[in-house]
């Protein structure tokens, strides 16, 4: 058995498994970005549609959310130039893909649903619902501990929702992606910019 063909040792295995999860995190992770660009588009959506629907300011306040569709489109574009640069990708990449990609077909989907049902009452919580799957679920395999309590605060103001009219729980949405998407995504990427002057520093 040449140098080639032999096995590797549990040591071995170990560090390469937690150099695999080292590359997720900061594929995945790495400057919180697209956290921040999220957290931040759906925040000021909440106020914006909230303020114009409280005071009556246009006829079709929900309009507003039309920027998400421009906010996809860069996403797309940003993850096709990142996929490009990336040298590896992981097993760990494929999975919170996927888990993002189910989040935001299940949120298109409840929107339809409970709007051809005429439960716009309930379409706020469950966005609460959904928006805390992936930001938990994202916490937990890039060990971001931020992320982890922005998605079970989610789930907190999913409950707390039903005790509000609609038109209030928009401020929740607001609130909810500060607490889960963008206070994390500073935290990243602070995490972030130090890793990088270290790095640069050695």
């Amino acid at each position: 058995m040449d140098d080639h063909e032999k096995a590797i040792t549990p040591n071995e295995s170990l560090k390469l498994i937690e150099e695999m999860i080292n590359r997720a995190r900061n594929n995945f992770g790495d400057n919180g970005h697209l956290y921040l660009l999220w957290g931040w588009v759906i925040a000021l959506c909440s106020l914006g549609h909230f303020v114009m629907w409280h005071f009556r300011l246009v006829a079709h306040p929900e309009m507003i959310w039309m920027v998400t569709w421009a906010t996809m489109i860069y996403q797309a574009v940003y993850l096709r130039k990142r996929k490009k640069a990336s040298r590896v990708k992981t097993y760990s990449d494929d999975i919170l893909g996927y888990v993002w990609l189910v989040f935001v077909v299940c949120l298109a989907l409840t929107a339809f649903v409970l709007i051809q049902y005429k439960e716009r009452q309930a379409l706020y919580s469950m966005f609460l619902v959904l928006y805390g799957v992936p930001t938990f679920l994202s916490g937990k395999v890039l060990k971001v501990r931020e992320l982890t309590i922005g998605g079970v605060f989610c789930w907190v103001l999913a409950i707390a929702s039903t005790f509000i009219i609609v038109k209030f729980q928009l401020l929740l949405i607001m609130l909810s992606v500060i607490v889960a998407w963008i206070v994390p995504g500073y935290a990243m990427k602070a995490k972030y910019n130090k890793q990088k002057l270290y790095g640069e520093g050695e």
